[in-house]
């Protein structure tokens, strides 16, 4: 029986079109993977079903007593209270049955109870029913249960007694991951849940998920954790709901072979319409000019060209940028927190070519390495040596400085020593139209973007800066899935060096030649990427 049913739905804003005549049934064991470039309404489709919006056609219905569990990568969690206090209220009826436990034990100790058989038989026999309620709610574990959640989205006993409030945004995030897990919902809503979590996190989720008898619906960009877990792909494209059976690998497969069936109709499509045209255009010369009513041939229809391949756009783009072989040694690097080391005599070069990830938990101290890097952070020792005249794009730094009131056109085309500056106009506009902006985008002022598109402006930006080395902190996060893909093929011809800490393992697999592994101890590992992580 579907859970969760969407008839003929369709969604509008101002007017505009967001979804037309969508149909979705999700029942429990479903694992289906919503995806769609930033901007589509993927969060909007996951608020529809919550109730939040109501559709302006169709229907969203859910069964009479279905519960649904909500997670959002913008953490709706905040209070004074502890993690742990607030994953304990999902317990209350094991609490209330363990303190009813409790006083019927203290009754049973009465001395004074062994002259009263009926009410001693009473007691026993609702202890007894007491025992079997807390087998079946699974009472007797169930803080094992919420240190098994905790521990394995990396939550330390800090972080597991300090109120909510205190809590960074990303560990927020995780904490109201946590309450979802905890709670165990008959549907499971997911936006982008994979966002902060280290990879350790990330396939602690997958397992989980794995045992989950529930319906899921997961937002995600990270392509290996929907290899891993949806057996369903729903695309929002061009308004509309496309369904494609499988993982992310099998919906490649298929729309690829889509497309090419599309393609295959569109120039059939196209040739008669080309004809249709001839012949319009034949009869009206007809009529004007009878002696020449066949003067127009069919031959002469001008073909349209096709787009030019993504690796092209790049290299084009590239062709002028010079980058030196040595870019930047590490040497015997040490940095400490709050009296912990997070990386001890850390030494490594920089080349040009390069493609290293950083990998590791989180709180290791990849992103502290990455700051040190680049100035933000001074090393407690050791010495960071950037070649003469070796420029790098901090990514962290480049979102962070966006100018809200600037365009994006603006915004990208005029940022400090850009290749926008010395590429040819027609080169840039395809590069940004391969980075998916629109003609449309390029007009709109950043403060009116998503999280999304303000970091697809961000990369832009490092990809065009001219730099030597681009420094990227989960780059992923917030991009979706072709954004990610059209970046990779741009870093993959970048001609300088690139150093990026990721737990996508899909875009690391993809990208990197060389990792440095942070394990939890202050020695950083340093070793060929395997390209299977």
């Amino acid at each position: 029986m579907s859970l969760i049913r969407l008839n003929d739905v369709g969604i509008e804003f101002d007017g505009r079109p967001v979804l037309r005549e969508g149909f979705l049934k999700l029942k429990a064991g479903d694992r289906v993977g919503l995806i769609g470039k930033n901007g589509t309404g993927k969060t909007t489709f996951l608020e529809l079903i919550l109730g939040r919006l109501e559709p302006t056609a169709g229907t969203v219905d859910i069964t009479l007593g279905t519960t649904v569990g909500y997670f959002s990568q913008f953490s709706e969690l905040d209070g004074e209270r502890s993690i742990r206090d607030i994953l304990g209220d999902h317990f209350s009826a094991v609490h209330e049955t363990q303190a009813r436990l409790d006083a019927i034990g203290e009754q049973l100790g009465d001395p004074a109870l062994a002259d009263d058989i009926d009410a001693m038989t009473a007691l026993l026999a609702e202890q007894g029913d007491l025992f079997e309620r807390m087998d079946a709610l699974d009472g007797w574990s169930y803080e094992n249960t919420i240190d098994t959640v905790l521990t394995s989205l990396g939550f330390d006993e800090t972080r597991r007694a300090a109120p909510v409030d205190q809590l960074s945004g990303g560990w927020r995030n995780r904490a109201a991951l946590a309450q979802i897990l905890v709670q165990s919902p008959d549907v499971l809503l997911l936006d982008e849940p994979t966002n902060f979590l280290d990879l350790d996190g990330v396939r602690w989720i997958e397992t989980w998920l794995g045992r989950y008898q529930g319906a899921v619906l997961v937002v995600s960009h990270d392509r290996q954790f929907l290899d891993g877990v949806v057996t369903r792909i729903v695309e929002i494209e061009n308004y509309r709901l496309q369904e494609y059976e499988g993982d992310y690998s099998a919906y490649v497969h298929a729309k690829q072979s889509r497309l090419k069936m599309l393609e295959r109709q569109f120039a059939h499509e196209e040739e008669l319409l080309a004809y249709e045209q001839a012949a319009s255009a034949a009869r009206r010369e007809a009529a004007r000019n009878p002696s020449n009513a066949v003067a127009r041939r069919l031959a002469d229809i001008k073909k349209r060209q096709a787009p030019r391949p993504i690796d092209q756009i790049i290299t084009d783009i590239y062709g002028g940028l010079r980058v030196s072989n040595d870019l930047l040694e590490v040497v015997k690097l040490t940095k400490s927190f709050g009296g912990h080391p997070l990386f001890e005599n850390l030494s490594f070069s920089l080349h040009r070519g390069d493609r290293v990830a950083v990998i590791g938990a989180n709180g290791s101290g990849k992103s502290t390495l990455l700051d040190v890097l680049t100035g933000d952070t001074e090393a407690d020792a050791g010495q960071v040596r950037w070649a003469k005249g070796a420029r790098f794009a901090s990514y962290n730094r480049v979102y962070a400085e966006l100018d809200l009131t600037d365009t994006v056109g603006h915004a990208v085309n005029a940022y400090p020593d850009s290749l926008a500056f010395s590429a040819t106009k027609k080169s840039v506009g395809r590069f940004l139209a391969m980075l998916q902006f629109s003609d449309a985008e390029l007009q709109q002022k950043i403060g009116t973007l998503s999280g999304g598109q303000r970091a697809r402006v961000a990369i832009a930006q490092c990809l065009l800066s001219g730099a030597a080395v681009i420094v990227l902190d989960e780059p992923t996060n917030h991009l979706d899935i072709t954004s990610t893909q059209v970046m990779e093929r741009a870093l993959t011809h970048f001609p300088g060096a690139v150093i990026v800490v990721s737990h996508d393992r899909f875009f690391v697999d993809k990208l990197a030649d060389r990792l440095l592994i942070f394990d939890r101890s202050p020695h950083v590992v340093e070793r060929a990427a395997s390209g299977a992580l």
